[in-house]
């Protein structure tokens, strides 16, 4: 293992959250964006494969993340933390989780599933193939529809579990007072309490 203090999180760590943070948030703001343009204006298009583009990159890092973090152990969480309060904090995790790779592969499914038939182009350079979109789930318009139902209630869900996420990091901060939200800004080792 690369780290053996299990009281906070290394600078990769953290670097991988910030970054992802900050990503995720313009990506769903830009989405909400998104959602009111003509579809037909040019500036839409770049607008959408900027949101593409971006969203391969959070595919990429978390799944360079998931790495990390299988080497690299995860802090515990405060002793003090009652088991709901964990239980909680583990589902929500999981849904973050679950959300970073599900909404780059539902986008990337609705673009190939699209009749429009419109290239993914990562920032202007790099074409990205269709998925093969499974049969079962009718012509491409059914598909398309599909996969735009999941990933625009996969945003509304990710929003929702960022709120809680940054909830419970504010309340950890302000009212537990403990170093959960410390250990994910700072390498430096927790202190002990007195």
């Amino acid at each position: 293992m690369l780290r053996n203090t299990l009281s906070g999180y290394g600078l990769i760590a953290i670097l991988f959250h910030w970054t992802m943070a900050l990503m995720i948030v313009f990506m769903l703001a830009l989405g909400l964006y998104m959602k009111q343009l003509p579809l037909t204006e040019q500036s839409t298009f770049q607008l959408f494969q900027l949101h593409k583009s971006i969203g391969f990159v959070v595919l990429a890092l978390g799944l360079l993340r998931i790495l990390w973090r299988i080497v690299n152990p995860v802090p515990r969480l405060p002793a003090g933390m009652a088991g709901l309060e964990k239980l909680a904090a583990h589902a929500g995790h999981f849904g973050l989780y679950a959300l970073i790779f599900a909404m780059p592969v539902t986008g990337w499914f609705m673009v190939s599933a699209s009749p429009w038939g419109i290239p993914t182009i990562l920032f202007n350079i790099w074409p990205v193939p269709h998925l093969p979109v499974p049969s079962a789930l009718g012509s491409q318009e059914q598909a398309e529809s599909f996969f735009k139902l999941l990933h625009e209630y996969g945003a509304y869900l990710l929003i929702a579990l960022v709120i809680g996420h940054v909830a419970a990091a504010l309340k950890h901060h302000f009212i537990a007072r403990d170093d959960t939200l410390k250990r994910m800004t700072s390498t430096a080792p927790a202190k002990a309490k007195a």
